[in-house]
């Protein structure tokens, strides 16, 4: 398994990476200042770990990528989205523990 299992997006590399996705993609929405953002990322890297192959999880800093981040009203961070063939198909703002995020965002063995 690579070292480095998240995916970064960019402005430029989002509607290839996550949008044009043949696999659904966990959107992390974050920024280096934020706290609770250091506290999920343990979290999505466990997700892309247990979901490899059926979901790739993806970070795009807000501060670095204001484009997308505003297309998607993000107000908040972190804010997670889960995007299914290239539309938002669940959201969850704030960090949660592991359990309460599968939950939320409907993560199963059909996913």
């Amino acid at each position: 398994m690579s070292a480095n299992i998240l995916l970064e997006v960019s402005d430029s590399n989002f509607e290839d990476e996550v949008i044009k996705s043949e696999m659904p993609v966990l959107v992390d929405f974050w920024a280096e200042w934020c706290a609770p953002c250091r506290m999920v990322a343990p979290v999505l890297e466990e997700l892309a770990q247990e979901y490899a192959g059926r979901v790739k999880v993806a970070k795009l800093n807000v501060d670095a990528n204001r484009e997308t981040a505003a297309r998607y009203d993000i107000m908040s961070i972190p804010t997670v989205i889960l995007f299914k063939d290239g539309q938002v198909a669940k959201q969850v703002v704030g960090a949660l523990p592991k359990e309460s995020l599968v939950r939320e965002l409907q993560l199963g063995e059909d996913t």
